[in-house]
C-alpha cells in the first residue's frame, strides 16, 4: 500500500481544486490532489474542453482546456502530488489527522480535507434510444473535444439547456446545418442566447420543436438518419452526420454521502465565512458546496479556495501566526 503524508488532501482536480493548490502553497501548506478521472481538469477537460468561458477575469474568452492548462502551470512551483484514476473511498479521523484510503488502496495522511469535487462523479444523461451505444464516440457524442470534427457537417443537437443552446450557436459558425431538437416549446437556456438561437433560423439552423427522439439508423457506428416524433406521434426523419445530445449530467457524490456531512439537496452545506462543512477540518469549495446566496461560478470557487486555505492555516500550523501579505509583496512562495 502506497503511503503519502501531506497537509491538505484536495478531492477533485477541476479549476477550483487546482487553484486550491496555489492558495495553499502561498501559505506554505503542502497538498495532494486525488481525482477519479484519468486527467486533471474535471468537467472542463472531460466534457467541455473546447467550450469558451467568458467570465474569467483578464480573459475576454478562454477555452476550458486552456484554463486548466494555465492553472496547472501556475501550481508547478509547489510540486503537489496528483493522483489520478483513483477515488477517495474511506476516511478515518485519528486524533488530529485524517487517514484516507483510495480505490487503489493508496493511503494518505492529511490534517485537513478540501472537497472540490464539482458535481461529484458524473456521466451524461443519455437519450432513451435503442442501441445508441453502438454509435457513441463515432457519430454520437455527449461532449466536444475537437469542434473541427463538425466542420461542414449536418449536426443534430438535442436538449433545451445552456449546453445545447451554447453549442448550437458555436457550431453554427462551422457546420453545414444544425437541427436543434427539443421536446418542449420553451427552452431553459439564458434568454439572450435563446434569442441568438432563434436568429440563426435565418441562416443554417432549423428548430425541430416540440419533438421527441424516436430512433437512430446507420451502419458501423456511423449515423445516417435520426427519427423524431411530435406529440401526435407524427414522425420525421432527419439526415445527419453527427448527433449531440445534451441532457445534462447524472451526478453522484459517491462515498462522500457517507461521511456524516450535512447535505442540502445532495450538495454540501458550508459556513460561507470559512467554507467549513459540518465536520471539523473538512472544507467544501466550488459547485459541490452551498450557502445562502451561493453563485455557481468558477470565480466564486476561486474565492472559496482562498477562504478555505486561510482558515485551515490555523489547523495545519496551530503554533504559527498567519501574517497576510499580498502576492505583489511576497511573490511566489516556495515550500
Amino acid at each position: 500500500m502506497k503511503k503519502i503524508n501531506t497537509d491538505v488532501l484536495i478531492i477533485g482536480s477541476g479549476p477550483v481544486g487546482l487553484f486550491s493548490v496555489f492558495e495553499l502553497g502561498q501559505l506554505g501548506i503542502k497538498s495532494c490532489v486525488v481525482d477519479s478521472l484519468n486527467e486533471i481538469g474535471g468537467q472542463c477537460s472531460a466534457l467541455y474542453p473546447e467550450k469558451p468561458i467568458y467570465d474569467i477575469p483578464a480573459y475576454p474568452v478562454i477555452k476550458a482546456q486552456e484554463l486548466v492548462e494555465k492553472l496547472h502551470k501556475q501550481i508547478q512551483p509547489f510540486k503537489p502530488s496528483i493522483i489520478l484514476n483513483q477515488r477517495v473511498e474511506k476516511i478515518f479521523d485519528i486524533k488530529d489527522i485524517f487517514r484516507i484510503i483510495t480505490s487503489n488502496e493508496t493511503e494518505i495522511f492529511a490534517k485537513c480535507i478540501f472537497i472540490a469535487a464539482g458535481s461529484g462523479a458524473f456521466g451524461p444523461n443519455k437519450p432513451p434510444i435503442k442501441n445508441i451505444e453502438n454509435y457513441e464516440k463515432k457519430s454520437v457524442f455527449y461532449n466536444i473535444k475537437d469542434k473541427s470534427l463538425f466542420k461542414d457537417k449536418l449536426i443534430a443537437i438535442a436538449g433545451g439547456g445552456d449546453s445545447a443552446v451554447d453549442w448550437a450557436i458555436e457550431l453554427s459558425k462551422i457546420a453545414k446545418k444544425i437541427y436543434f431538437i427539443h421536446r418542449r416549446s420553451k427552452l431553459r437556456a439564458a434568454p439572450k442566447n435563446v434569442e441568438k438561437l432563434y436568429d440563426l433560423c435565418k441562416q443554417n439552423l432549423e428548430l425541430i420543436i416540440p419533438y421527441q427522439l424516436d430512433n437512430i439508423r446507420g451502419k458501423n457506428g456511423l449515423i445516417e438518419t435520426l427519427t423524431v416524433k411530435d406529440l401526435d406521434n407524427n414522425k420525421k426523419e432527419i439526415k445527419v452526420d453527427y448527433f449531440l445530445p445534451f441532457f445534462g449530467l447524472s451526478n453522484d457524490l459517491g462515498p462522500i454521502k457517507d461521511w456524516e456531512i450535512q447535505l442540502e439537496k445532495n450538495i454540501l452545506k458550508v459556513d460561507q465565512a470559512t467554507c467549513l462543512t459540518s465536520r471539523k477540518r473538512i472544507y467544501a469549495i466550488g459547485d459541490v458546496c452551498t450557502y445562502p446566496g451561493k453563485l455557481k461560478l468558477i470565480l466564486t470557487g476561486f474565492s472559496e479556495a482562498a477562504t478555505a486555505s486561510h482558515n485551515c492555516f490555523k489547523v495545519v500550523r496551530p503554533d504559527e501566526a498567519l501574517h497576510f501579505e499580498y502576492s505583489t509583496t511576497k511573490g511566489i512562495n516556495k515550500i
